[in-house]
């Protein structure tokens, strides 16, 4: 006999929201079955789905390693600056020094 579960027995099994399964389900991440405008699933086509979501581990030998970084010499330093100056945005009108009070005129 075929076991379906509820959205909330389902939630609990995967440990996730309802709402994530319900957007899982209207996305087609998940196999279910709409009955009567109630979604349910199956246990042992959730378990499938789960095997095909597997990932498999690596051992440390087969992963791939970090390149080795070069020194950072005086010209990528001075391209870093080019890059600052020019891909920062200015921020409205900044002043050198503090406002003083004198230094604004306001109209009466």
């Amino acid at each position: 006999m075929k076991t379906y579960w509820d959205i909330r027995q389902l939630a609990n099994y995967l440990n996730v929201k309802p709402a994530t399964l319900y957007a899982w389900a209207a996305q087609g991440k998940i196999p279910s079955h709409k009955l009567n405008g109630l979604l349910r699933f199956r246990e042992d086509e959730i378990d499938q789905w789960l095997e095909s979501c597997r990932v498999e581990s690596r051992s440390p030998d087969s992963m791939p390693r970090k390149p080795q970084q070069r020194p950072v010499s005086n010209v990528d330093a001075l391209i870093e600056r080019a890059k600052r100056a020019v891909y920062t945005p200015k921020r409205g009108n900044q002043h050198s020094e503090p406002i003083q009070k004198g230094d604004v005129e306001w109209d009466s």
